[in-house]
């Protein structure tokens, strides 16, 4: 098979580990550059090019698109669709995922559980979005964060009408979320492909912060969950129609609730933690469930 690598860079950990996947199992790769190209869009021949030549021939295609470039990624994602090739996730899974206000929603009319989590844009509706979720603390976020950037945890009622002011006043579009105090500063990363979690890891935050993201300084250690657990972190990656995804869990009192659905997830921490070749399992499912024109995904929305 002819495999593309949608992925700004070649020398990402993530991107070198699905090239080496590739070799290993006997197909040939290429890292192309969602940012380099450009679209010839018709009904007859749609084409992407990039520098001047043709791009094409592919069987397959493993998006690994930036948040920061997520509509131009997914525009050249779905071109590929268009030309007949198989996406490891579509696109309008993707585009469905990032947006946080419509995922959440999505896993709420799935049943998924969730942590109680408020939206608003008027600084009037403030102390009641506060009270709607139980009050402080709690955690803010930034619709368009990532990577743990734009998490504030709110500590006091004060504080919370504070930033939320500010950030109303910005015209920024935040979620008001509840504060999981059992969690205690940690959360589940699990990796999903197709039916089931082949690899687990827990995220632990350093001594005095509570964003558990590996970015931020946090810790990964291997960790066996429970079958709910593997069940949520299944149905949630299925409700945003998603092949392959990382699901973000934390333990709570009420059983796990997802915090995030991740369509690119890092390979790095995750191999770290559990040792397992998780860029191979990817290329063995494409290998199965690679078709011409085969862009279906389970998810609706």
């Amino acid at each position: 098979m002819k495999i593309a690598i949608l992925s700004r860079n070649k020398n990402l950990y993530s991107t070198r580990r699905l090239v080496e996947a590739c070799e290993d199992r006997g197909h040939d790769s290429q890292v192309v550059d969602a940012l380099r190209c450009y679209m010839n869009i018709n009904s007859q021949s749609p084409e992407i090019h990039a520098d001047g030549e043709l791009v094409g021939g592919f069987d397959a295609v493993i998006p690994r698109i930036g948040a920061s470039i997520t509509f131009y990624g997914c525009s050249v994602l779905r071109q590929f669709e268009m030309m007949g090739v198989y996406p490891l996730n579509e696109s309008v899974a993707i585009s469905r995922s990032r947006d946080k206000l419509r995922s959440l929603q999505l896993l709420s009319r799935k049943g998924i559980g969730l942590p109680v989590t408020g939206f608003a844009n008027k600084p009037k509706d403030i102390k009641d979005l506060i009270e709607m979720v139980g009050g402080a603390p709690l955690v803010i976020k930034l619709l368009e964060g990532t990577q743990g950037i734009g998490v504030v945890l709110a500590e006091t009622r004060k504080a919370a009408e504070s930033v939320l002011e500010a950030f109303m006043g910005l015209h920024t579009n935040i979620l008001v979320q509840e504060f999981i105090k059992e969690a205690d500063g940690a959360d589940i990363r699990c990796f999903v492909i197709g039916e089931k979690v082949v690899a687990a890891m827990m995220r632990k935050a350093p001594e005095g912060e509570f964003r558990s993201n590996l970015h931020r300084g946090g810790s990964a250690s291997l960790i066996k969950i429970s079958p709910e657990e593997r069940k949520t972190a299944v149905a949630a990656a299925h409700a945003m129609g998603l092949n392959v995804a990382g699901v973000d869990l934390l333990r709570s009192s009420r059983g796990p609730l997802v915090m995030e659905v991740n369509s690119s997830p890092g390979l790095e921490g995750i191999e770290t933690a559990t040792g397992k070749d998780i860029a191979g399992m990817i290329i063995e499912f494409i290998e199965k469930n690679a078709r011409p024109h085969r862009t279906r995904t389970r998810g609706k929305g």
